[in-house]
């Protein structure tokens, strides 16, 4: 199997996995994918691949805005792979925990469709937006994190 197509895998294959998020939150295979990691180790399995086999993504510094510029152009495209799974893993993991989190507290859909939207596509904006939305509702983070 190509590397290409081990990365569309991974990077095609997240998104129904955010669509049950974003539109089937209730749903039972939803809670399921929720309720345990699964979707983002594996995503994480997929970068444990791709960091492996890279060449070249740990060359320059990561002390400087110019150095992680010089890290990203010297990388192959598996350096480039790796730190893309490596986004799509952290993203959705926090998805899944804002919609849990949202769920526990009792906030309605409604209010998190932009966040976790935000999350999939901006991901700490959509973090912002949840903890708005938290203030707004007056259901501060507390003994569910």
């Amino acid at each position: 199997m190509s590397h290409e197509t081990i990365f569309n895998f991974f990077n095609s294959g997240i998104l129904l996995f955010w669509i049950f998020l974003l539109v089937f939150p209730k749903k039972a295979f939803t809670q399921k994918i929720i309720a345990y990691p699964w979707v983002p180790l594996g995503v994480a399995l997929g970068y444990v691949y791709f960091i492996s086999t890279a060449t070249g993504i740990f060359s320059g510094d990561f002390y400087s805005l110019n150095g992680l510029t010089e890290m990203f152009q010297n990388a192959t495209s598996r350096g480039v792979a790796a730190g893309w799974l490596h986004y799509l893993a952290f993203d959705f993991w926090v998805g899944c925990w804002i919609l849990k989190n949202s769920q526990e507290k009792g906030i309605k859909h409604s209010w998190m469709f932009l966040p976790l939207l935000c999350t999939f596509m901006l991901g700490p904006v959509g973090i912002i937006l949840y903890t708005l939305v938290l203030l707004i509702q007056k259901k501060p983070f507390n003994k569910t994190i």
